[in-house]
């Protein structure tokens, strides 16, 4: 059995639900009938009513808000997060790292494989700049993402190693 952790505080007719990765979910109501909105889950809005005292209670889980399957809502449908990462990564390849852009030069001369090399790198633009050292290396990288936020995040970084490297190369 998994160790779980669960706290909840009360604040006038709300109740925050915390666990180990913080605020999970808030609820409205007391014994007997309750609302809760998920936070920091996955799955819909879930009214539960039940019996004080006897441990049976109903729930049904709602559908979630017509922007669920917009594609800058939190939660994606299946197959949409793969589409995310893919479309991202062509845009990676095309605006940053196409032939003919600065960036470009980076992979076709192994340029970000001599500046790991540089004993002058520190720890931190050496991990960063390993993101792309090569363009597999991106794509990996960018597939490993977990999330919509998870992708934008790690395209972000992509993009901030990219920079990087073009301030080391023209020093």
């Amino acid at each position: 059995m998994a160790f779980r952790f669960r706290k909840s505080a009360r604040l006038g007719p709300l109740r925050f639900h915390f666990s180990t990765n913080g605020l999970s979910s808030i609820s409205v109501g007391g014994r007997g009938a309750s609302f809760n909105i998920p936070v920091n889950r996955s799955g819909g809005n879930r009214s539960t009513v039940g019996l004080p005292g006897t441990g049976l209670s109903w729930s049904v889980e709602h559908e979630a808000s017509a922007a669920r399957g917009l594609p800058n809502s939190r939660r994606l449908k299946p197959g949409q997060l793969e589409l995310l990462k893919q479309q991202c990564l062509q845009i990676l390849h095309q605006e940053l790292f196409a032939p003919g852009n600065d960036a470009h030069r980076l992979w076709s001369e192994g340029l970000i494989s001599r500046l790991l090399a540089d004993p002058r790198m520190g720890g931190r633009n050496a991990g960063l700049l390993a993101l792309i050292e090569t363009p597999e290396a991106m794509a990996a990288y960018i597939q490993r993402a977990r999330s919509q936020d998870d992708v934008k995040r790690r395209s972000q970084r992509c993009i901030e190693a990219a920079e990087l490297a073009a301030r080391w190369l023209n020093r």
